[in-house]
């Protein structure tokens, strides 16, 4: 099998022989692979992580994650982004004023493990549980908007139709048109993608909603509540901490969302009509 990297960052080719099983018909083809490489994370000059992520859009990606570590409150706040591919992956360098720098800091200090699970420099476990800030953005919407929004999700996944492995998170106005979608083969990592994607185009979370082909566990709950978008819809289910984070901050929440039906896991302030 050989490999051939493509002129974009996000797949390359694969050669492969296709096995009949259940019908025959061997061949040797060509599929492509999405990108899966280290990214370390430096803040200020400071080793703050690594990440397994699709390098693309990498801009919009350290915007999302500096939002979501708490390390910048707007993206105005980052003095510079530089991309570097080095041996093995890639260098992602954020530069922040000095007081922010202190904040990163202080948070790599504490950083107990270098994932993208969301408990990244959480040394017990209230702080896990520590109380999300409410809720407060209403939209009017409804089922239509839903589905128009899963309906025509494929049409911004270019990298998934090519390579069938990674996830996306769209951004949809309240009546189901997505204005906004990043990919990655890390669920979390497409939602900081997305996020920093918003925060550079100075599209407020607060006017719509979140698509996302993934499962919805708790730390995407917290990462759009954080945001400041009032309704996530998933594609596959939630799990227990993730409705209870959800039903705390107010956040109204849609499971399971097919094109035929969807689960109304949370919706407080009766959004969808």
């Amino acid at each position: 099998m050989g490999y051939r990297a493509l002129m974009i960052s996000d797949k390359i080719d694969l050669s492969v022989r296709r096995l009949g099983l259940g019908e025959p018909g061997d061949a040797e083809l060509t599929r492509s692979i999405a990108i899966e490489a280290p990214v370390s994370v430096e803040v200020g000059g400071i080793a703050y992580a690594v990440m397994m992520a699709t390098p693309a859009d990498m801009e919009d990606y350290a915007v999302g994650f500096a939002l979501g570590e708490g390390l910048i409150e707007t993206a105005d706040q980052i003095g510079r982004i530089d991309v570097h591919a080095i041996e093995g992956g890639w260098a992602l360098r954020i530069w922040l004023p000095p007081e922010r720098n202190a904040i990163a800091l202080d948070r790599a200090r504490k950083r107990v493990s270098e994932s993208s699970c969301g408990l990244c420099g959480i040394e017990n476990i209230e702080e896990v549980l520590r109380p999300l800030p409410p809720v407060t953005a209403r939209i009017a919407t409804g089922r239509d908007a839903i589905a128009t929004a899963l309906v025509t999700l494929g049409d911004h996944q270019p990298l998934g139709r090519a390579t069938g492995a990674v996830h996306a998170a769209a951004f949809c106005s309240p009546d189901g048109t997505i204005r906004l979608a990043r990919e990655d083969v890390g669920r979390h990592n497409a939602l900081d993608k997305l996020i920093g994607a918003m925060a550079r185009a100075g599209t407020d979370p607060a006017s719509g909603f979140i698509l996302l082909s993934a499962r919805c566990s708790y730390e995407l709950v917290e990462k759009t509540v954080r945001a400041g978008c009032p309704m996530l819809v998933t594609v596959s289910a939630p799990t227990s901490l993730a409705t209870e984070r959800a039903v705390q901050a107010g956040l109204t929440l849609v499971a399971l969302a097919r094109t035929d039906s969807a689960l109304i896991v949370s919706d407080p302030h009766g959004m969808i009509a």
